[in-house]
């Protein structure tokens, strides 16, 4: 029984299947459609199946680089009409592409109207656009009029179109790809063709040619936009041999003197693939947050060229400290990541080095050269028969007139005459063998030739350019037998057309010349933040409901500030623009605040939880300067705490830092400087607990240890301070008393205490 007679029994039938087959099955049709016809690109000629056939489809509306330009729109509807049936909006949007030189290295599509810019722009409506092919374009489709390459069917079977482009020089590398299948992925960075086409060179000089020996004459990726490539010679060399890799890429800029010992910096080439319109929203956002105080204003003053105008805080700025900061801050530098995955012949995806892509690209021009040079010996026999069939022709002159006026079929007549050979067989009997049936005898193919022929070419001279041309064919055959049987002369042949292309569009050309420039990274050490602002006295005021400001200058504490109604002061102190604050939050968590970055004084200030992640029913613990080398106290309202570095307490995100571990219900209580030799814990219950700070662990993060025992409540308050020297608080009076017997209240951490002594404050608090 036949598959159709087993489809027929099942039409319109419920199949039964385990539902994990059958999404098996389908998906794994849709992600083999995905790898093989639309996200990668063939090793071959570098070409996705929607790019390939966008350059078919505009080489059978004759395009070319020297004619006319045709509609967008009407390139975008026959390829989808013919060969591509995915909507024309990715047609025009893929054909674009080729044609921005922003993004292709080599553009394949010649442009006319707006394809877009390097700003990010979309290029304009399709019926708006006009396009044809390039040169290049004409060089990956040379030689497929010549059966050089494989047709197939297209979608719906009524034309037929390439499996693969010729591609005279490797596309692949020379222009990138890049596309995303299911499971994987591909980017390619663009290449010089020069460099290329030297790397080809010298593996059709040593096969057996290493990829350290590739790198030397292809050093690295030439992007369109230009850039300077930073990435150690030992990292390229890794990226190309595995396949796999990065390519850090940086803006190239220069100083310009603007006189009187003023200066500015002028960025001419940006990295590959970042828009510029958004490169400056990032560094005027850089500016705004003043992220990078040394950097003072940006300004866009590109017109056909790139020209970003980058403007110093002052002029003593060091302008590799500037520029290694906004390359550590912006996308004045990126990473290209590289993924050389690519199908093999078209069907098998693998991810391969510099030299099996160019091995890949090789084979596929020495497929083209052989199939170019049999379809072309299959032209010179056909033209053979041809001549030799018009030289016998001009022989019998007379006969030949004499049948075609008297004879009803003089086709069959011609073929039925015996004549004389007109001339010795040149070729050998391998070279050309002739098509006639019999000594004699005219083929089918001669005798149409001949009464097809007109009336004047029937000239002396004629028949002296037949010879002449049959024996230039001839000559021509017989270098074409040579170069098939030969594997030497077919690789010779390869190099020489390669070299073609190299002077066409190698480095002696404008467009052929390398973008990209190679630099070592020069990393800038890294710089403090603080050392980039301007250093200025300021006074931090922050109210109870968390609204901060910063006035110039040392305010005299004393004087009243103004608030918002319902609202009041509660921490003030001097600091300076370099200064760093640390937030400390009830949940135990830091966060860290520039003193530059502090709203000016001139209002009421900002909310600081715009500034940080605070949350709104957190509240507001401590606000306290960073100093380098200081230690802190940190407790919790349940008695837990433990040393901690100053330097432990930086956060580097708005999110802040998690410090001390509190579980719900439970607050932060305490965080005092650590001065002494004791610590003092009062709890609610005013019991007052001295014991040695020796006690009390160092750590970066946690919990901590009990300080003082509680029934009920919990720690009021901590301090810590040197056992000889006493203890002082000031009284409800006002006065300061000084405690120097502890002898009392001493004992071990975690204890109970004793009732604090007469006159303690009745909050609880040492100060």
């Amino acid at each position: 029984m036949s598959d159709d007679d087993d489809t027929d029994k099942t039409y319109g039938q419920t199949v039964a299947e385990p539902l994990s087959r059958a999404i098996g099955e389908r998906y794994l049709t849709y992600a083999l459609s995905t790898i093989m016809h639309r996200a990668l690109p063939d090793a071959r000629d570098g070409l996705k199946p929607v790019h390939r056939r966008i350059l078919w489809a505009m080489r059978r509306l004759r395009l070319t680089p020297t004619g006319g330009f045709l509609k967008s729109a009407k390139i975008a509807g026959d390829t989808m009409g013919d060969f591509h049936p995915h909507g024309d909006l990715a047609i025009y949007d893929a054909m674009a592409r080729l044609a921005q030189d922003f993004n292709m290295r080599y553009p394949l599509v010649d442009g006319q109207g707006n394809f877009g810019n390097i700003d990010g722009d979309n290029p304009a409506a399709s019926r708006y656009t006009e396009a044809r092919i390039t040169a290049l374009t004409e060089a990956l489709l040379e030689g497929i009029d010549e059966t050089a390459v494989d047709f197939r069917p297209n979608y719906d079977g009524r034309l037929e179109e390439p499996v693969v482009l010729p591609a005279a020089y490797p596309n692949l590398l020379a222009n990138g790809s890049s596309g995303i299948a299911v499971g994987m992925a591909t980017n390619i960075p663009p290449h010089n063709l020069d460099e290329l086409i030297q790397g080809c060179q010298l593996l059709l000089k040593n096969p057996e040619a290493s990829i350290a020996d590739l790198v030397s004459v292809i050093p690295g990726p030439d992007f369109p936009t230009g850039g300077v490539l930073v990435e150690p010679k030992e990292t390229i060399l890794q990226s190309y041999e595995t396949g796999r890799g990065a390519f850090r890429t940086r803006a190239k800029w220069e100083l310009e003197d603007l006189g009187r010992g003023t200066w500015q910096i002028v960025v001419t080439e940006i990295p590959f693939q970042v828009a510029k319109s958004k490169l400056i929203e990032k560094l005027a956002e850089l500016i705004q947050l003043k992220k990078v105080p040394l950097l003072a204003d940006v300004r866009d003053e590109s017109a056909e060229d790139v020209r970003i105008v980058l403007e110093p805080r002052a002029r003593n700025v060091d302008p590799e400290v500037l520029m290694g900061t906004l390359f550590r801050n912006s996308d004045l530098e990126t990473r290209f990541s590289m993924n050389m995955n690519v199908l093999i012949d078209g069907r098998v995806p693998k991810v391969c080095s510099l030299k099996e892509v160019l091995r890949a690209f090789l084979d596929h021009r020495r497929q083209v050269l052989r199939r170019r040079s049999e379809h072309r010996v299959e032209k010179i026999d056909h033209r053979l028969e041809v001549l030799e069939g018009f030289i016998i022709a001009y022989l019998n002159l007379d006969r030949v007139i004499d049948i075609i006026r008297y004879d009803d079929e003089p086709k069959a007549a011609l073929m039925r005459e015996t004549w004389g050979r007109s001339f010795p067989r040149a070729l050998s009997e391998k070279d050309y063998v002739s098509p006639a049936p019999g000594e004699g005898e005219l083929t089918e193919v001669q005798a149409e030739a001949i009464l097809n022929m007109r009336l004047r070419s029937l000239r002396r001279l004629e028949e002296i350019e037949l010879r002449q041309e049959r024996d230039a064919l001839m000559e021509e055959r017989a270098g074409l037998a040579d170069l098939l049987a030969s594997d030497v002369l077919q690789w010779a042949r390869i190099g020489e057309e390669l070299e073609d292309i190299r002077k066409k569009y190698g480095k002696g050309t404008e467009n052929g010349r390398r973008r990209t420039t190679f630099a070592e990274a020069g990393e800038v050490e890294d710089v403090p933040y603080e050392a980039m602002i301007e250093r200025e006295p300021i006074t931090v005021i922050c109210s109870k409901m968390g609204w901060i400001r910063a006035m110039k200058g040392h305010v005299d504490l004393s004087v009243e500030q103004k608030f918002k109604d319902g609202d009041g002061p509660r921490f003030a102190f001097h600091a300076e623009t370099t200064d760093r604050l640390l937030l400390l939050a009830e949940n135990g968590r830091f966060y860290t605040l520039l003193g530059a970055n502090l709203p000016g004084g001139r209002g009421m200030g900002e909310p600081v939880r715009l500034m940080v992640d605070l949350p709104n029913d957190t509240g507001i613990n401590d606000l306290i300067l960073f100093k380098p080398g200081a230690k802190y106290l940190l407790a919790s309202s349940a008695g837990d705490g433990f040393i901690v570095p100053a330097e432990e307490l930086l956060a580097q995100t708005k999110a802040g830092k998690q410090v001390l571990t509190v579980k719900d219900g439970v607050k932060t209580a305490v965080c005092v400087p650590v001065a002494g030799d004791s610590v003092a814990v009062v709890g609610e219950n005013r019991k007052l607990l001295v014991f040695p700070l020796a006690e009390l662990p160092e750590m970066a993060r946690g919990k901590g240890v009990r300080l003082q025992k509680y029934k009920d409540g919990g720690l009021s308050d901590a301090i810590t301070f040197t056992l000889t020297e006493g203890l002082s608080w000031k009284d409800p009076a006002g006065r300061t008393r000084l405690e120097t017997d502890l002898t009392e209240w001493q004992g071990a951490r975690a204890a109970a205490g004793k009732m604090a002594p007469r006159g303690f404050p009745r909050d609880n608090r040492f100060n």
